[in-house]
């Protein structure tokens, strides 16, 4: 049978379904498909919004080490304000690799490797004892994200009874609570995961955690903190254009790994060289 198509541009694209099969399908260039089959206008790609938590997380790091500490300076908040788009995109790919991926175990054993890399990358910068002596921010939040998908794996199998899950998911919470972002960043991509393809559902599942995470800079540690940390809802208006597409450049996983430890590594020669703490602490 052939279908007809109405004048313009076509093209075909491949259509995950909900059980990981695929179907193709013919969308207008420019639109994407969303749920239930209609056409939405989406603008950014994977590697766009990609990009933008590179530059976001840049600002936000740079602004550490140019101004240690958490100077209360107005041009300092809104610097650590942009700084907050970067980690929920991380949540929000992380999820999407687990979908997309074709191999559970490559994915997590590539995330541990780069987990372990910038734990020594994100601590050289931030002028950190290699070796853990406290229970917050001792290591990066790449820790939490590998663990992110084993929670995955765990929430989804058959295999692992009820009360088995429960045990390994307190103990995962454990072992990620001194990484940046702590637990959270360790439970929130899993909920995001499980309501992929409804945003309005993972949009709350941001709002709950960052919730979570600012009460307790709000009363353990800085206020105004725990007040920009809020912030972090701002991604919410960048992930909501996400078209579903990847983008062209195929490098663009590869490049976000290996950027990630590289800047902290050129962060931690800065503070060095600007004399705030010793090389190894």
């Amino acid at each position: 049978m052939m279908i007809r198509r109405s004048e313009g541009n076509w093209r075909r694209q491949r259509i995950c379904c909900s059980d990981r099969t695929e179907t193709t399908a013919y969308i207008r260039v420019g639109e994407t498909e969303g749920k239930e089959g209609a056409v939405n206008n989406k603008t950014l790609n994977g590697n766009q919004i990609k990009v933008i938590a590179i530059i976001a997380m840049t600002i936000d790091h740079l602004t550490w080490v140019f101004f240690p500490g958490f100077q209360h300076i107005w041009y300092v908040y809104l610097l650590h304000i942009i700084g907050r788009l970067t980690a929920p995109i991380m949540w929000f790919f992380i999820a999407e690799g687990f979908h997309y991926t074709r191999d559970v175990k490559k994915y997590i054993t590539r995330l541990f490797i780069f987990a372990v890399i910038s734990h020594f990358a994100y601590d050289f910068a931030g002028g950190i004892p290699f070796i853990p002596n406290g229970f917050f921010n001792m290591t990066s939040v790449m820790w939490s994200l590998a663990w992110s998908v084993v929670l995955m794996v765990i929430f989804t199998t058959d295999r692992i009874p009820r009360w088995g899950k429960i045990l390994l998911i307190i103990l995962i919470c454990f072992i990620t609570f001194p990484a940046d972002w702590s637990t959270v960043a360790a439970m929130c991509p899993v909920y995001l995961y499980l309501n992929r393809g409804d945003f309005k559902k993972q949009s709350v599942t941001m709002l709950v955690w960052v919730v979570i995470y600012a009460a307790v800079y709000f009363i353990f540690m800085d206020k105004i903190y725990a007040v920009i940390q809020m912030f972090t809802l701002l991604s919410l208006l960048v992930l909501k254009n996400y078209n579903g597409e990847r983008g062209k450049w195929k490098g663009m996983k590869w490049f976000f790994y290996i950027y990630y430890p590289a800047h902290l590594f050129v962060i931690g020669l800065i503070r060095v060289m600007l004399g705030n703490g010793p090389i190894f602490p």
